[in-house]
């Protein structure tokens, strides 16, 4: 073999390492560029809107809470962005979904009540607490903003459920109302009776006793109408006391209980 032919076969290994090499990154460009699309696909983003319907109520039920008169849930709007990560690839049985939400939950209740714990404000801004027997007139509203975090499960292409937990800050808050038709028994059940009749009414507002911060569990449903389009539904259930573990004047726990539904609809 002649000097020639020994370069000749050295440029052809040469030329055949540089293209091995080539075809080497390629693939795993190739390789890291699928996950990266994998990754990305197995990411979905919603935008939902709904109503919330329930109210704040005590359970058990206390028996100072004789009869309840009326109940309007009134319009509490909802709206939610949200990112579910499937898990499992194109197969999407399984997720995991956070979210942020603004929502509003409140309620208005008419009530009978006897011996039931009460603080008033007198006609030049004093505060009477005592027993209260007779009418009671309560609203609330409220606005949050909420972090839910859920466990989702695909059934089918139409059906889906979650379950999982929230946390929300309270960023304005009424919770007030008024005494009517009754009297109250000033300090205590013995105390000194002050009455109320005809017109003659007496306010109340809790507003500052409302703890900043409530958390509870959520379950949910939805139903896939279309690729992009669906309807849900989601119950959540608050595990903590709405008011401040040293207000003393509302003697049992009061937590929030609403049924969010409405559309949603997938980027």
């Amino acid at each position: 073999m002649n000097k020639t032919d020994k370069m000749v076969k050295l440029n052809l290994f040469a030329i055949l390492f540089l293209l091995l090499g080539n075809i080497g990154n390629s693939m795993a460009q190739g390789s890291v560029i699928d996950d990266y699309k994998l990754h990305q696909d197995s990411i979905v983003y919603q935008i939902r809107t709904g109503i919330n319907i329930g109210g704040f109520s005590p359970l058990p039920f206390p028996a100072e809470i004789r009869e309840i008169k009326g109940f309007n849930p009134r319009l509490n709007f909802s709206v939610e962005g949200s990112a579910t990560y499937w898990i499992g690839g194109e197969k999407r049985l399984w997720g995991v979904k956070a979210g942020i939400k603004l929502e509003n939950k409140g309620m208005k209740t008419d009530s009978k009540v006897k011996n039931y714990s009460m603080e008033i404000l007198g006609d030049n801004g004093e505060r009477v607490a005592g027993n209260w027997t007779g009418g009671v007139s309560t609203q609330v509203v409220n606005s949050y903003i909420t972090i839910p975090i859920a466990v989702t499960y695909a059934m089918n292409e139409n059906w889906g459920f979650s379950l999982g937990t929230f946390c929300s800050l309270i960023l304005e808050k009424d919770f007030s109302g008024y005494v009517y038709d009754g009297y109250l028994r000033e300090g205590g059940p013995t105390g000194n009776k002050v009455e109320f009749r005809e017109d003659n009414i007496a306010t109340y507002d809790f507003s500052n006793e409302l703890r900043k911060f409530t958390y509870g569990i959520e379950i949910g449903s939805n139903w896939n109408a279309s690729r992009h389009l669906n309807v849900f539904s989601n119950l959540s259930w608050g595990l903590n006391d709405v008011f401040k573990s040293d207000f003393k004047t509302i003697t049992f726990a009061m937590k929030p209980i609403y049924l969010n539904v409405g559309f949603g609809y997938v980027f």
